[in-house]
């Protein structure tokens, strides 16, 4: 008997097991490929915490799987004696997200350890704020982000208020991994755990909190107060957790004309109107667009249900169509904006800085150059830009004003060490207020960046590999890649090669450097002509990414140039498939 089946009847005949778990178990009887998907292997608590399909087995998100992370979590924490610090937890839209939640604080509680649950599903960004306010050793989000309805995620950040990072992910993974009997896993009733002071909800005290950092945030209001009846802003929550508070916000500091996309306005975790919930997926904006064109809208903006992240569509007057902005845009309008609104009032900090990923554009160093702020540049995922904001306080180096990465996160202050896609909304708004006073809209802004800077433009493409036969095709694929570099990519000399699992540099005289990062499993290629190409596989996906950038001396010849080199990487994946 193959293992995942023995996996499989373990779960169907242990009494620990539910009877409406057996019945799910039950209909999938006797089909192997179904049965070997779900068991082949635990689901992974990686360094993002977990993220998977909904359903019974050890390779779906359930009330088991999801429970026994958080028994390892617990058993983390009471070997930090952090057990009255207690743990924040919020939770999304998504189907199970609640039930989740529940099972994992009151896991928590018969463990010894306090737990402050939103009373309803709350923004990401708001549990990263709640977990430094409420002075918590951890919180944790019960969210799949922008993934399709059928999965769920579990998120787990520490006392900083950012996503884990080494060594507490390793050591808390370690914990998670050392269950191997369900049997450990603790739990108590909801009544006992509120009569013992362990089970606490939170609420409204927390949002005021919350609403009143990101207002500090505002950069010009007297440009909001001028233009607060002018602009028109179209926006869409997707069906998250965005509604509430982006309303609120544009309200309390001025904006009259908000229209809500109608249809997505209320959470629904089967996400109705779109197949996939992604503010990167033009899909996702089509009832937007059609509501913007009714209303004569300026921009459009959608939160991803979690709304750590932010789309944005903006209207070109000229041709009276929308443009979308993706993630680099949408950070690099944002730099600017609010870099050169400090310099003109004064307020530009000696120790400013800016944070981006490596992945993401060479622009921002272009303006972070303009306006004498340090950039910093580190590993995709925001935990490693909340690592480093967090070093700053700790040496009180520098002052970060603005980080962003490609994947339409972003994050304007440090009230919160994750992507806001709140303050986004907020600051995007602002940016559209301040320019239309000049009368530009903020494509017409884009525009002119790129006259000032050069015709930045940036791609990804991805290639899904679903299963252990597909996690196989990935890993050799970066093997090869690794071991037999490129010299060349689409016409362009590579000047450098970094392979950051070695943590080297290499460049073209066989030169070595240090990345100064972490080991990751990532490729870049530094290419001649401020041109570049970066490889990795998804942290949360069963993908691996390809991402390239250009820098032209127009918008035609950096699409040319994009077209290469996109061509160029398929060719490349498909010989290192082979």
């Amino acid at each position: 008997m193959k293992e995942y089946e023995i996996k499989y009847n373990e779960w169907l005949n242990n009494p620990i097991f539910d009877e409406e778990t057996k019945k799910e178990l039950e209909s999938i009887n006797g089909n192997e490929e179904e049965i070997e998907d779900r068991f082949y292997k635990d689901l992974e608590f990686g360094t993002a915490g977990l993220r998977g399909v909904i359903g019974i087995g050890t390779n779906r998100m359930n009330k088991y799987t999801v429970t026994k992370a958080t028994q390892g979590l617990a058993n983390y924490i009471i070997k930090q004696n952090g057990q009255d610090r207690g743990v924040a937890i919020a939770y999304d839209c998504r189907i199970m997200s609640k039930e989740f939640s529940e099972e994992t604080a009151l896991c928590l509680n018969a463990n010894g350890i306090k737990t402050f649950r939103f009373e309803d599903l709350r923004p990401t960004p708001e549990l990263s704020y709640a977990v430094r306010e409420l002075g918590c050793i951890a919180g944790i989000v019960i969210t799949a982000s922008h993934n399709p309805p059928e999965y769920n995620g579990y998120k787990v950040y520490w006392d900083d208020g950012a996503q884990i990072v080494e060594p507490i992910d390793k050591e808390i993974i370690s914990e998670v991994n050392n269950i191997t009997d369900f049997k450990a896993i603790k739990t108590m009733s909801k009544v006992d755990a509120i009569k013992a002071g362990l089970y606490n909800t939170i609420g409204k005290e927390i949002d005021d909190k919350y609403i009143a950092e990101l207002k500090k945030l505002v950069v010009n209001q007297d440009a909001i107060n001028e233009m607060q009846k002018d602009i028109k802003i179209v926006y869409s929550p997707l069906h998250g957790t965005g509604n509430v508070p982006v309303q609120r916000i544009l309200k309390e500091i001025g904006f009259e004309n908000v229209y809500i996309v109608k249809e997505q306005e209320k959470p629904d975790g089967h996400f109705p109107t779109v197949s996939y919930p992604n503010p990167e997926d033009p899909k996702a904006f089509v009832l937007a667009l059609e509501l913007a064109k009714k209303v004569d809208a300026d921009i459009i903006l959608a939160n991803d249900p979690d709304a750590d992240r932010l789309g944005i569509y903006v209207k070109d007057t000229k041709t009276g169509e929308y443009i979308q902005f993706n993630g680099n845009m949408t950070g690099n309008l944002v730099a600017e904006y609010i870099l050169s609104q400090k310099k003109e009032k004064g307020e530009l900090p000696e120790n400013g800085a800016i944070i981006k990923t490596i992945v993401s554009s060479n622009l921002t160093d272009a303006i972070a150059k303009e306006y004498g702020v340090k950039l910093f540049s580190t590993l995709t995922g925001f935990k490693n830009i909340a690592k480093i904001i967090k070093g700053f306080e700790k040496d009180n180096s520098y002052k970060c004003l603005f980080a962003y990465e490609e994947s339409y996160g972003c994050i304007i202050g440090t009230h919160a060490r994750d992507k806001d896609g709140i303050v986004a909304v907020m600051t995007v708004c602002e940016a559209a207020a301040y320019y239309k006073k000049l009368g530009l809209t903020l494509w017409d802004q884009m525009n002119k960046m790129y006259e000032k800077y050069g015709y930045y433009k940036e791609k990804q493409m991805s290639i899904t590999l679903k299963g252990s036969e597909g996690a196989a095709q990935i890993k050799k694929m970066m093997e090869n890649m690794r071991n037999n570099p490129a010299k060349e990519i689409a016409g362009l000399k590579v000047i450098s090669f970094g392979d950051y699992e070695k943590q080297e540099i290499t460049n073209e005289n066989g030169d070595k450097t240090t990345t100064g990062l972490q080991k990751s499993n990532v490729l870049y290629f530094e290419l001649e002509k401020n041109a570049w190409v970066c490889v990795r596989p998804s942290g949360t996906e069963p993908k691996i990414k390809f991402y390239m950038g250009v820098c032209e001396d127009s918008m035609e010849n950096a699409n040319k140039q994009l077209d290469r080199l996109e061509e160029a990487m398929k060719k490349m994946s498909e010989d290192a498939q082979k």
